[in-house]
């Protein structure tokens, strides 16, 4: 044997009736025998390396179900605009940003993470005029926290020339003022007018960039994750992408195995990737092609998730659906005849309803049993949306994290009555759907522990509510766990190779600092992750 692990309290994850083990036998980066002390230790040979845990709870290497590990990487080399009260903070730390790092006139500055809901006066999108005050010589965009609104100063709309003049765009908006003068806010698809006009980085920067991510997630545990990738970066060249994470593969250094949500958002742009020859499953247990992704709508927060019913605290709008009924059903049909599963982000009603009926038709025409397509986010639900995920098969990709923020603002979004069978998680799983937890970071954390808490209490990371919110859909401890690992395998038809402790499966296993089983739930959240094994290899360790 390679290595034994000892002295554990170990979930094996093998079913959800929960199975128990003590120790762990690697052999050749797969679990060669799980067992008791001395069942593995009888497997011992002069130059295997012995791990005693002392005790400690052993899980199978957490999965996060949907991500944006690129963003994420490329997030890190912006303005962290996370937790600004205002405003003139962000302008503030735009200034210090140029300030530190000594940033040349001319040279673009992106920021994210700023959301007005967290403003501490008036809560309201910044404009052009507000981001002028940081610089009138660079050029700047700065990205809310849910990643479907962008600032743009003065300088950014010169550059990338837009005025009065430009037209809009199908699927999203800038707003202009009483004038017509564009204002510097963008909405959904129009954020590419910005984008596009940023230089786009090398295969070695978002090799960096991927490093910078993976880095972080393996020191929360995380050895496998689903991840949308292709429209994070300027230029959104998916070739540059895929060869990145390749290269990294075969340097020794891809610590986390990588389902690649494929965002590709245009009828012509599927059909290049499938002409490449790329298709669900193509790849190996590092890094493989995942399902075909599209966003169906915006975000709550930013009301572009696209509601059947104009938003209770702003009646004239609905949100903003990205396509037509006709394009979605486009894009589903294509993808699912060419070998591709389906993952469309909704978090509207609206979207879900497109959504649903799209990939209904698909299959309509031409069935597939095993499809696992699936509905990412699913936050906003009415009775009929609940029982079609069960009666199409379809998989719930939730963020338990969510909740950290948006149980203060769902009621006043949406209305009272429709809340009732929104976040229905526990409903959900109860009627047999396939539950797969993520974090959808950067727009939140990726930190399991966090997402596992909110997940069983309903609470925010303050431990607000009390009681939790809408508490009768709590998930209980082996629900959430389930969700963070061997749900998320069978997610990427993967659940053969991973997602539990059993012989022949990968060696991808993270160490707990206390019982995650035993301790009362509102301690779930200060847990902290000992060791994490990847290959059979330590990546991290606390």
């Amino acid at each position: 044997m390679d290595k034994i692990i000892l002295n554990g309290k170990i979930a094996t994850m093998a079913s959800k009736d929960m199975s128990w083990a003590e120790a762990i036998a690697i052999k050749d980066r797969k679990i060669a025998k799980v067992g008791t002390n001395e069942e593995i230790l009888a497997l011992k040979k002069d130059d295997t390396e012995i791990i005693d845990l002392e005790g400690k709870t052993v899980l199978p290497g957490f999965n996060d179900s949907h991500m944006h590990l690129l963003s994420y990487g490329y997030s890190c080399r912006a303005v962290n605009l996370n937790g600004t009260e205002s405003i003139d903070d962000i302008v503030g730390r735009i200034k210090d940003f140029i300030e530190d790092k000594n940033i040349k006139k001319g040279k673009w500055i992106v920021g994210r993470g700023w959301n007005d809901d967290y403003f501490k006066d008036e809560k309201t999108f910044p404009t052009r005029y507000d981001l002028d005050k940081a610089s009138t010589e660079h050029p700047i965009a700065i990205i809310r926290a849910c990643g479907h609104i962008q600032i743009a100063n003065s300088k950014a709309l010169e550059l990338a020339g837009i005025t009065k003049d430009t037209s809009q765009i199908e699927g999203g908006k800038f707003d202009l003022d009483e004038k017509g003068e564009p204002i510097g806010i963008f909405r959904e698809n129009a954020v590419e007018l910005l984008t596009s006009k940023i230089p786009e980085p090398t295969v070695e920067d978002i090799k960096e960039m991927l490093l910078e991510g993976i880095k972080d997630a393996n020191a929360c545990g995380i050895t496998s994750i689903q991840t949308d990738d292709f429209e994070a970066i300027p230029g959104k060249n998916y070739e540059n992408i895929i060869k990145a994470y390749r290269e990294l593969e075969k340097e020794g250094k891809l610590s986390l195995r990588i389902y690649e949500q494929c965002l590709l958002p245009s009828i012509e742009r599927l059909k290049g990737f499938l002409d490449r020859g790329y298709r669900t499953g193509l790849g190996n247990e590092y890094f493989k092609i995942g399902p075909l992704k599209l966003l169906g709508d915006g975000s709550l927060g930013a009301r572009t998730a696209a509601l059947t019913k104009p938003y209770a605290d702003c009646p004239e709008t609905c949100g903003i659906p990205v396509f037509t009924q006709e394009e979605i059903d486009e894009l589903v049909e294509v993808a699912h005849n060419n070998g591709m599963q389906i993952a469309v982000h909704c978090i509207g009603d609206k979207a879900m309803y497109m959504a649903f009926e799209a990939i209904e038709k698909a299959l309509a025409k031409n069935p597939k049993k095993d499809h696992r397509n699936g509905i990412v986010h699913c936050q906003i639900t009415d009775e009929y949306l609940l029982s079609k995920f069960k009666e199409l098969n379809m998989i719930a990709y939730i963020q338990p994290i969510f909740i950290d923020y948006d149980w203060k603002i769902v009621e006043s979004r949406i209305g009272s009555e429709l809340l009732k069978t929104s976040y229905n998680w526990k409903t959900l799983l109860h009627s047999g759907v396939h539950i797969a937890c993520g974090s959808d970071a950067p727009v939140e954390s990726f930190d399991v522990l966090n997402g596992i808490y909110e997940a069983v209490t309903r609470k925010d990371l303050k431990g607000n509510p009390e009681g939790g919110w809408m508490p009768e859909q709590k998930l209980t401890v082996e629900e959430a766990v389930w969700g963070f690992t061997k749900a998320g395998s069978y997610t990427s038809f993967e659940e053969d190779i991973k997602g539990s402790i059993e012989e022949g499966k990968v060696a991808d296993i993270v160490v707990l600092s206390r019982n995650i089983f035993e301790i009362p739930e509102d301690e779930i959240k200060d847990i902290e992750v000992e060791m994490t094994i990847f290959d059979g290899e330590i990546v991290y360790e606390r």
